[in-house]
């Protein structure tokens, strides 16, 4: 019995390699650098965004229905994006505003659907702080955290069910889940650092200066009113740790320190 669990789970991780690996193409990302497998082309990604924008914008409870507010983040937005790498990918960039008034929270979509929470842009003091936020769901974009994520989730979960039929019992098959969820959810905090860090640039580029971004994670501490679950829990690093990591990146940016004359 336990001779064909385990021919039954090799077969299960040979069938996950196998659909990994010829269901997903290697590409370089332009903008990173960083070599990616991705299931999808950017002109899928574009279309699946836009069919997914009006059910997300749903979900919170629809479009903001201030024209100057929306004028604001439209602005600020194609700033971040004209002046940046953004502006050489594939990547068609539409900025929304939610009406939610509670949930503070930013978030993209692939191929460049962008949505801020009323919540979250009503916190907000200066431009720079909303280009920091645009520039970091931008950053998503570019370096295709969606579609890498995708790839990798089948993947996953194809070896913790080849895992849990070699165990063979329920209990290590609910660990065999959790290290599955886990690996997915260090992914998701690696994918926000690195769009931190592209958010630095890209807000630099168009003439904001980064440490705005950090005064940003400051306001998400606060909301969050300390009620965090432990960073490893999460699929987004602690605030006070994305300071740190985004210092880092000011730093190696303008090593003589941030100029004079960027807007705050």
């Amino acid at each position: 019995m336990g001779r064909s669990r385990l021919l039954v789970a090799g077969f299960l991780l040979l069938i996950s390699l196998i659909g990994y690996f010829f269901n997903t193409r290697s590409e370089v990302n332009p903008v990173t650098g960083e070599t990616q497998r991705v299931a999808m082309s950017a002109e899928q990604e574009v279309a699946m965004g836009q069919q997914a924008a009006p059910e997300m914008a749903a979900e919170f409870g629809g479009l903001y229905p201030g024209e100057r507010e929306q004028a604001l983040i439209d602005r600020v937005g194609q700033a971040v994006v004209q002046n940046s790498q953004a502006r050489n990918t594939p990547y068609s960039f539409d900025f929304h505003l939610l009406a939610d008034p509670q949930t503070v929270n930013a978030f993209a979509l692939p191929g460049g659907q962008i949505f801020i929470t009323y919540a979250l842009a009503s916190q907000l003091q200066t431009e720079g702080q909303l280009a920091g936020v645009l520039g970091h769901e931008v950053g998503h974009v570019v370096a295709r955290h969606s579609a890498q994520q995708m790839a990798k989730a089948g993947l996953l979960q194809g070896l913790a069910n080849a895992g849990a039929v070699a165990a063979g019992d329920y209990q290590t098959a609910q660990i065999a889940q959790v290290v599955a969820q886990m690996a997915n959810m260090r992914y998701g905090r690696e994918d926000e650092l690195e769009s931190d860090r592209l958010g630095v640039d890209f807000m630099s580029d168009a003439g904001y200066d980064p440490n705005a971004l950090k005064a940003v994670m400051a306001i998400l501490e606060r909301a969050s009113g300390g009620a965090q679950q432990p960073e490893f829990m999460s699929t987004h690093p602690n605030p006070g740790n994305r300071i740190q990591e985004i210092q880092m990146e000011i730093d190696r940016r303008f090593p003589n320190g941030v100029p004079a004359g960027l807007k705050p």
